[in-house]
């Protein structure tokens, strides 16, 4: 059985996903998760993803506390 993809509506995704798209398309992956989906990337590339991900959370949460 064929899984048929559906495309991605951007406008609906969740900010947190978002997050991970513009990653993946700043580590130039965006495409190949387009095609073929999450589980096309590596352990290291997802890793690389996560990884910035949670610097990104970190630096936003400093901010917030630092403009309490």
């Amino acid at each position: 059985m064929v899984k048929v993809k559906k495309p991605i509506d951007m406008s609906k995704v969740k900010p947190e996903e978002m997050m991970k798209y513009e990653i993946a398309k700043e580590l130039g992956l965006f495409d190949r998760v387009l095609e073929n989906g999450w589980g096309s990337l590596s352990a290291k590339e997802t890793g690389r993803i996560g990884g910035i991900m949670t610097r990104k959370k970190k630096e936003e949460e400093r901010k917030k506390r630092g403009s309490l």
